[in-house]
C-alpha cells in the first residue's frame, strides 16, 4: 500500500453554446493548474455519444497538492469561477488502485469510516479508522 494517495478530479460540463471560447477558457484554465507542484496531468474531452457533455480531468500527486492549487491566487481569479460552472457533482476522487507500466500499485482510503455520519458542524473522534481499516 503506498503512503501517497494520487487524486483524479473529474468535472463534467453541458457546453451547448459557443464551444470555441469554452474550449479556449478550460485550456488557458488547464495550463494555470499545470503550473502547480503536485500537478500530473490535465485533458479535455467529448463526450463519444453527446456532442454537448465535455469533461476536464486533472490528476495530482495527492489531495494535498490539489488543495493547494486551488488556493493560488492565479486559480482563485481564473480558474475557479470557470470549474462552478461544472454539473453540481461530487469531482475529486481518491485512487485506491493504479495500473500503469510500473504494475499495480494499491491505496488505502483517506475517508474516515464514520464519513456518511460526521458533517460540518457534528463532533467526531479524536482519530477514527479509514474505511479500509487504516488509521490516518
Amino acid at each position: 500500500m503506498g503512503e501517497a494517495v494520487p487524486v483524479l478530479v473529474v468535472s463534467r460540463y453541458r457546453v451547448e453554446i459557443d464551444r470555441a471560447a469554452w474550449l479556449a477558457q478550460m485550456r488557458a484554465a488547464l495550463g494555470i493548474l499545470g503550473e502547480s507542484a503536485g500537478f500530473l496531468r490535465g485533458q479535455i474531452a467529448q463526450a463519444t455519444d453527446d456532442a454537448d457533455l465535455m469533461v476536464v480531468s486533472t490528476s495530482w500527486v495527492n489531495v494535498g497538492a490539489y488543495r493547494k492549487a486551488l488556493s493560488r491566487f492565479e486559480v482563485k481569479a481564473q480558474v475557479i469561477p470557470l470549474l462552478s460552472l461544472a454539473i453540481d457533482e461530487p469531482s475529486a476522487f481518491e485512487s485506491v488502485v493504479v495500473l500503469d507500466e510500473g504494475g499495480e500499485q494499491l491505496f488505502a482510503s483517506g475517508l474516515a469510516a464514520d464519513h456518511g455520519d460526521v458533517g460540518l458542524g457534528s463532533a467526531a473522534a479524536a482519530s477514527v479508522a479509514s474505511i479500509s481499516g487504516v488509521e490516518r
